[in-house]
């Protein structure tokens, strides 16, 4: 079931007047060296700026849709009755933030009865954003973008060999954690280039067609609502790592859809490799 055309619009114009202002928020305390950083239980870091741009996030997408669900990172959720829900990560990459490196993102995704409809990732630091909504494509303003700038249609890479395309991660030490450095080591070696500009920028790159895949061993519902719909209107595809379409299987992989099958080869745990 999808929801009409004009009930998802009206939520996309209002997710990116929020972003705009959380995003500022975070700016705000953008290396600070007084920014005081708490451990949550989980010892993930969390800051005062996280919890002001969720609080941002919040207050106008609920004051405007009062009656649609929410859950963030860092408030946690608030049921409704529309049938939409918003999934929001104020900073995600609260450890880039903390460090001073402008590759954090702002995430905003919207869903509909279990579908993504519409996707909104920042780059605060950088200026840059990308958005998407259902059957209207990705949309794409590059960093340093002027004032008043049109943004420009959005499209995954068309490259179709594994020795030339970039993956991306947002933290090699993830793939121990979850006890699969045997993924790692061979996307490393199928693949002609590896760099960790992770979080929600590196599937930023992959829906701008700058890489081609992007791989997280660890994710958590609010990395993904965003990314999903992004991907899926720049031509790509977003999944968990059994090729399964969805957002809280706890890991994801974007790719140009033309290597998602092979990187879902690479992925899969045999005998030897299996945690």
């Amino acid at each position: 079931m999808s929801p009409a055309p004009h009930d998802v619009a009206i939520r996309l114009k209002a997710a990116l007047t929020a972003v705009a202002a959380a995003a500022a928020s975070t700016l705000e305390r953008f290396c600070d060296p007084q920014l005081a950083v708490d451990l949550k239980d989980d010892r993930s870091p969390v800051t005062e700026a996280d919890r002001a741009a969720e609080a941002i996030l919040r207050e106008r997408l609920l004051g405007g849709f009062p009656t649609d669900s929410f859950l963030g990172e860092e408030s946690g959720s608030a049921a409704g009755t529309s049938g939409f829900e918003w999934i929001v990560d104020p900073i995600d990459g609260t450890k880039s933030f903390i460090r001073g490196v402008p590759l954090y993102a702002t995430l905003v995704g919207c869903r509909y009865a279990g579908q993504g409809v519409l996707g909104v990732i920042a780059i605060p630091a950088l200026g840059e954003l990308i958005y998407a909504s259902q059957g209207q494509g990705a949309w794409h303003l590059p960093a340093g973008h002027a004032p008043g700038q049109q943004p420009t249609r959005a499209r995954v890479s068309s490259r179709t060999a594994l020795g030339d395309a970039l993956w991306c991660t947002s933290a090699t030490t993830a793939f121990a954690e979850r006890g699969r450095d045997d993924a790692r080591e061979k996307l490393n070696r199928h693949c002609g280039l590896a760099r960790t500009w992770g979080d929600g920028y590196g599937y930023l790159l992959v829906a701008t067609g700058r890489a081609e895949i992007m791989v997280d061993p660890i994710m958590n519902a609010w990395d993904a609502a965003a990314v999903e719909p992004i991907i899926r209107e720049a031509g790509g595809r977003f999944s968990d790592w059994d090729g399964q379409d969805r957002i809280d299987g706890g890991e994801g992989v974007a790719t140009n859809g033309q290597l998602h099958r092979e990187v879902l080869g690479l992925l899969a745990a045999d005998d030897t490799t299996a945690g």
